[in-house]
């Protein structure tokens, strides 16, 4: 029988998960980048009183090749404590894991041992192609009333037959329901999305269609600004447009939105992966004033020049680095922005008390396409901090270092072996790598993105304010 109180690790405001219990695992999304094995579930060990600590103590295959794991996320947050859910008595139990390439997706369940989950249903693609149009699901919400999937791609085989958009799953059966949007306005391309749930809006970014990014990334395309450089707000409640913010032309491929915690702020942050002009990756900050939604770029990365010889095929013409910004993360109490800088690689930590006047607090170097930063543990590390996971209480950042199997190939050709590693954050800012924490997920094994046992910063939305 379901227990008839919340679960303990829901939590009403961002403050209150704050001082939740510190996380013990971590769920890793490994893939194989030749498509020769099934992709896995990591489980990683992140309780430092254990013997094991820092180390892998479970690998799930998958139980198909191909499947291209991207943003999974759980069956039920703290989303569920809404004065509107119908399911308040959900656990945080299932993890909900779509394959990008493959358009399936898994379920698996953490109970009855959260050190080694197991498959509890596949959503093949012929069922949410049949009940919503979509494929080539990519990110994961839960909602008040049920799961958000985000998708990259329409019907035909290059999922180009009509635009992308949202699907919502039964949280309970997990069956598809159908397509979210009953009013999507010029919306045409999609990435990620969020939500303020007492505010009732949301907002979402755009990335590409599938033929302009499953096969790696195409220079004429980028260079003829053909990418996403939008972003779109919606109606929540109504499912309904209601306005788009175009970045400009030239600012390519804004992905990760991330609004603020608190749901009293009205504000949230976008990455854009590249000013095609000069090279710069760059953070805007979005906001709501009067009813209508403003978007304004508010800090910038440099590229970095760098010796032909070390660089890809792809860049030898530009004799320089490009940041390419691949993901953002804010920290629960809406204080640190924390921007992984996958070219380069540098993980930036920005103090965004004032969300219009991002300040740089520190800054840690590990791999990039130039510069090769070893671990400070001595250990090599290729690719560039990419996923990037605040532990609640703000003082553990985990990153790893996969972007996406066929750009990882463009931008990084020797190969990006699966890394996981943390870095300890100061209370007033500043940024550490933990010199012990350098987790390996074996040969063949490419390390995308990481979900903490208990909620994390870009797992849970709150319903109610901090104190």
């Amino acid at each position: 029988m379901e227990s008839l109180r919340p679960d303990p690790t829901f939590h009403p405001s961002p403050r209150l998960a704050m001082e939740a219990e510190p996380e013990q695992l971590a769920y890793t999304a490994l893939l194989s980048p030749d498509r020769s094995r099934p992709d896995a579930l990591a489980v990683v060990d992140l309780d430092r009183n254990s013997p094991t600590y820092g180390t892998v103590l479970d690998t799930i295959e998958l139980p198909n090749r191909g499947d291209e794991l991207h943003h999974f996320g759980w069956n039920a947050c703290s989303s569920a404590l809404s004065p509107l859910s119908g399911h308040p008595f959900l656990q945080r139990r299932y993890l909900v894991v779509p394959g990008i390439r493959s358009s399936r997706v898994y379920v698996y369940d953490t109970q009855p041992d959260p050190h080694h989950p197991r498959l509890a249903k596949t959503v093949e693609p012929e069922e949410i192609l049949r009940k919503t149009g979509y494929s080539r699901p990519h990110t994961v919400h839960c909602g008040p009333e049920g799961i958000y999937v985000s998708t990259l791609g329409g019907r035909g085989i290059d999922g180009t037959d009509g635009p992308p958009g949202i699907f919502v799953m039964d949280c309970q059966t997990f069956e598809v329901l159908g397509r979210w949007e009953i009013d999507r306005g010029p919306q045409q391309l999609h990435y990620d999305f969020w939500w303020n749930l007492p505010r009732d809006y949301m907002v979402s970014s755009e990335w590409a269609l599938p033929p302009q990014f499953e096969n790696g990334l195409v220079p004429e395309a980028l260079l003829g600004n053909k990418y996403g450089h939008r972003l779109h707000f919606w109606d929540l409640r109504d499912r309904r447009h209601v306005q788009t913010i175009d970045l400009g032309d030239n600012h390519q491929m804004p992905l990760e939105v991330r609004p603020a915690h608190d749901p009293s702020r009205e504000y949230g942050f976008v990455g854009v992966v590249v000013d095609t002009s000069n090279l710069e990756a760059s953070i805007w900050t979005w906001w709501r004033e009067d009813g209508k939604f403003h978007a304004r770029k508010t800090a910038t990365v440099p590229p970095e020049p760098a010796e032909a010889s070390r660089l890809p095929d792809l860049l030898k013409g530009f004799g320089a680095v490009p940041p390419l910004i691949s993901d953002i993360d804010l920290s629960l109490d809406d204080r640190f922005l924390y921007v992984a800088c996958w070219g380069t690689g540098e993980l930036r930590q920005y103090d965004v008390t004032d969300p219009m006047q991002p300040r740089l607090a520190g800054s840690v170097r590990l791999g990039g396409i130039a510069a090769r930063t070893a671990h400070p543990g001595g250990r090599p590390f290729a690719g560039g901090p990419q996923m990037t996971e605040i532990s609640r209480d703000g003082d553990r950042v985990y990153f790893t270092n996969s972007l996406y199997s066929t750009w990882d190939a463009q931008f990084y050709p020797d190969g990006i072996p699966g890394v996981q590693v943390m870095c300890k954050a100061g209370a007033s800012g500043g940024l550490e790598l933990d010199p012990d924490f350098h987790v390996e997920f074996g040969a063949g094994y490419a390390a995308h993105q990481i979900r903490l046992q208990g909620g994390d910063c870009s797992t849970d939305s709150f319903c109610y304010p901090s104190a």
